[in-house]
């Protein structure tokens, strides 16, 4: 059965988002930077795992584009190719107007848009050779703010992206959309990751004339 793949699989939203998708009995491969998290992550996922759904780990920094393509076709590899990839890596910090200089706000925007657009480039022509896939994206700051600017930033750009992916591939039946989160993630209150983990799959799983692009949990 093609499964998911899971960039940024960390115990917040990225592994909820995996057991999720693992509770359906689908393969999940989990990429993250370290190789504690992957395997923190691989096991929390095999728990919550149904009919003996395979899971498995790859460790990659989502700014290099040779070891995150090298992630990938080694999840492939096992797995099969991926009916679902989701990319929830980003780099959360506080900044303002003029604080970062510019080599930290090109290391922001690798982390939150072009990881993201390189693993689709990836992934997504082979989606849309087979006819179907869904590609999701985690985003945030439904509004700019000053004191976030580097991942405001960020943020429209994820929008930009998945327009772009859904132009590019939607016709050949690839979905394309983002999951804006509006506030602070924690277990237990209205940004809990389980219940945000709701939306990647229904997303997934919906019709193709009923798609949408951009889901905001605003809680």
């Amino acid at each position: 059965m093609p499964g998911a793949v899971i960039i940024g699989a960390g115990p917040g939203i990225g592994q909820a988002v995996a057991r999720r998708f693992a509770r359906e009995g689908l393969p999940v491969g989990l990429v993250a930077r370290s190789d504690g998290t992957v395997k923190a992550a691989v096991e929390a996922v095999r728990k919550a795992a149904t009919g003996g759904a395979a899971v498995v780990g790859r460790t990659a920094d989502s700014t290099d584009e040779v070891s995150l393509r090298a992630a990938l076709d080694g999840v492939a590899q096992e797995l099969g190719p991926p009916d679902v990839l989701v990319h929830n890596a980003a780099l959360v910090r506080p900044d303002a107007v003029g604080e970062l200089s510019a080599r930290e706000h090109l290391e922001a925007w690798a982390v939150n848009v072009v990881g993201a657009l390189t693993a689709a480039a990836h992934v997504a022509p082979g989606m849309a050779a087979r006819g179907r896939g869904t590609v999701l994206v985690t985003g945030g700051m439904p509004e700019p703010k000053p004191e976030y600017v580097s991942l405001s930033l960020g943020k429209a750009g994820v929008r930009t992206l998945v327009t772009l992916l859904d132009r590019t591939y939607g016709a050949s039946g690839v979905h394309a959309a983002s999951v804006t989160v509006a506030g602070p993630v924690a277990p237990g209150t209205a940004f809990d990751p389980d219940v945000i983990a709701e939306h990647y799959w229904r997303l997934h799983t919906q019709p193709r004339d009923a798609w949408e692009h951009e889901v905001v949990h605003s809680g």
